[in-house]
């Protein structure tokens, strides 16, 4: 699978997540695939697993892609996750093996506000 392949699969998963759509969101997956959450210290083995542990959470979830980077078997995601309103800030690193993702790391942030010691040397952004 070429680079344009793997970019157009990682745009059809997150569309898809944003869709709630499980199934097609997890056919980027490979059957022995590994979640991992470090903050959480959570690994999640297995397609099937990381499925079921997405579709049983009972938040309303929607996905903004700000953007996708990567070349070869690495890739890397930056989006906005927001657990029924309130935004997280993601980065998702995924290593592909024979053109399906074997391995993913997830690491989650959440909005603060900006340190009064810098507030001259910054812009306010999204």
């Amino acid at each position: 699978m070429n680079d344009r392949a793997k970019l157009a699969a990682l745009k059809r998963h997150w569309d898809a997540s944003d869709a709630s759509n499980f199934e097609a969101e997890h056919d980027i997956y490979c059957e022995d695939a590994v979640l991992d959450y470090p903050q959480s210290g959570e690994r999640i083995r297995g397609r099937r697993n990381i499925q079921e542990s997405r579709s049983a959470q009972p938040n309303g979830k929607r996905f903004t892609v700000r953007r996708i980077a990567g070349g070869g078997d690495f890739w890397v995601s930056e989006f906005v996750l927001s657990y029924d309103g309130v935004p997280s800030y993601v980065v998702s690193i995924m290593e592909f093996r024979e053109g399906l993702v074997a391995h993913e790391t997830q690491y989650f942030g959440d909005r603060f506000e900006p340190s009064p010691s810098r507030a001259h040397l910054v812009e306010r952004g999204g």
